[in-house]
């Protein structure tokens, strides 16, 4: 468990110092019970790993494991045997064969040289059709990407972990990008002519323009990211913010808004049409109608995590982030079973700020059942004891039944594929929780309703339609191919699945 969530820090860059105990030293090699070579299993993940041998090395490994997280935004490791844990404390002695460390990190102000501004800046103002895609990196220069694509008339995409640098009601902001993104971030990417890529290590190059269709400028605070998923002209390193407000000075208003402006308005019919999309009927719920309904009662601090699996795709498409939200999930590892620790996190993060969690049952009985059992031991701590968990009981793996049935064009498989009916809401309900239990898409609204005003945490309960594609922004022909061949062998869903797939796509009112 401890080594999957330090690969998930690892992936999406996110410092963290773990503390691990080890067999005693004195039985190391041994095969004793418990012994394992912790600093070599570690060794891939961590920028720092290192085992304790004295309490008086221990002072130096903390110092240096937490300045190294920090500056390199990965992981450090401390290794600690039983027996040196039982040791009293020794400050290092002033001898020969101690060391002495000092706390502190101040990340430093990391800026290009001026003249990679300028050709910088150079690229940027020719562009007509400029394209902006952000991540993480660029959560602390939310202000300067606005002012950026304000003065290049430019539209903003986001990579999944950058969801909330931007909300989604600003005109020019298409919404999440690839596999589970927009159409008008699809589209966004392929007509533009000048892509500004800030802060993002977004993997599917698919979905990037074609190479050689756009002139590229890449800002990102580590350098083996750049250059690493588009051919840029010029690669900058350093912080977002400081080397965007380097740049603006630089940059040249652009007179003709016709790009933005034909963003805009596709970014219009993109939400009417996934309003049609959440409100088509299903068997029993619509799956996008549980997070369409949730998007406008959330508060404006509230922190939402995902799940990997299928719910990722509603958290991406159908969740309209607000000012001042968080919202994250597994990025660069996609590891089920994260959302409800990460929601746990938040809430001892911020006890004071409502927290919703999407999660799938899949990931629901691969651990998150049993961290009800942790939310339920500390929620009185908290000043706000709002903990929403929402399960996806669709009986399904459904993330892979679809892998299958458009990459592959297999059908879905059973004997992998189908998941025991647990009752979630009632299991919730034993541990002292609220539990709410809901199979009919009227009732969507007032459970989140009922949900966002209890004291206490809730397990909210939603039984959904497992026959509803999440359809990418753009459908190749393969993918069509693949999707009809899986139905033509057989899929025990054939019928449900092509009449769900139509309401989707051929319902009246989204033409």
């Amino acid at each position: 468990h401890l080594l999957t969530g330090l690969y998930d820090a690892k992936m999406d860059h996110a410092p963290v110092l773990a503390i691990a105990g080890q067999a005693e030293s004195t039985a190391r090699g041994a095969s004793y019970q418990q012994e394992m070579n912790l600093d070599r299993i570690f060794s891939d993940v961590a920028n720092f790993v290192q085992e304790a041998a004295s309490p008086a090395q221990v002072r130096h490994l903390i110092d240096r494991g937490v300045r190294i997280a920090k500056a390199q935004n990965g992981v450090a490791v401390l290794i600690i045997p039983k027996d040196i844990q039982d040791e009293e404390w020794q400050p290092p002695q002033h001898l020969h064969g101690f060391t002495h460390s000092g706390r502190g990190y101040q990340r430093p102000k990391v800026l290009p040289y001026e003249a990679d501004l300028a050709r910088a800046a150079e690229i940027l103002n020719a562009g007509k059709k400029v394209a902006i895609l952000i991540g993480s990196g660029a959560r602390n220069a939310a202000v300067e990407v606005v002012q950026v694509a304000n003065i290049l008339g430019a539209g903003v995409a986001k990579a999944l972990l950058g969801k909330d640098v931007l909300p989604d009601d600003a005109p020019f902001v298409t919404g999440s990008i690839g596999l589970l993104g927009t159409k008008p971030s699809w589209e966004l990417m392929q007509n533009c002519d000048t892509l500004l890529m800030i802060g993002s290590g977004f993997p599917w190059t698919e979905f990037l323009p074609e190479e050689g269709q756009a002139r590229a400028v890449q800002i990102d605070i580590d350098p083996a990211m750049l250059g690493l998923r588009y051919p840029c002209e010029v690669n900058l390193h350093g912080d977002a913010t400081e080397t965007l407000r380097a740049l603006l000075p630089l940059l040249t208003h652009k007179e003709d808004r016709s790009w933005q402006e034909d963003i805009a308005v596709q970014i219009q019919a993109w939400w009417k049409q996934m309003e049609e999309r959440a409100l088509a009927p299903a068997n029993p719920v619509n799956p996008q109608r549980v997070v369409w309904e949730m998007s406008p009662q959330l508060p404006d601090n509230a922190i939402v995590t995902s799940d990997s699996g299928s719910c990722a795709n509603w958290f991406a498409r159908d969740y309209r982030v607000k000012q001042g939200q968080r919202a994250t999930l597994s990025g660069g590892l996609a590891c089920m079973g994260a959302a409800v620790p990460y929601a746990i996190a938040a809430k001892f993060a911020h006890p004071e700020r409502p927290v919703v969690a999407l999660v799938g049952d899949g990931a629901m009985q691969m651990n998150n059942m049993a961290e009800l059992i942790t939310i339920q031991k500390y929620w009185k701590q908290w000043s706000d004891g709002r903990l929403i968990v929402c399960v996806f009981n669709n009986q399904d793996l459904n993330q892979v039944t679809w892998e299958q049935r458009v990459m592959e064009g297999n059908p879905r498989f059973d004997a992998t594929q189908e998941l025991p009916d647990v009752k979630y809401a009632e299991f919730a309900a034993s541990l002292g929780l609220t539990g709410i239990y809901v199979d009919d898409p009227e009732q969507i609204a007032s459970a989140w309703q009922r949900a966002l005003s209890a004291d206490r945490p809730v397990v909210l309960e939603v039984k959904t339609d497992p026959e509803i594609a999440p359809l990418p922004p753009h459908i190749t022909f393969k993918q069509a191919k693949a999707f009809m061949s899986s139905m033509s062998k057989g899929d025990r869903g054939t019928s449900q699945v092509i009449k769900d797939t139509a309401s989707q796509l051929f319902s009246k009112k989204s033409n």
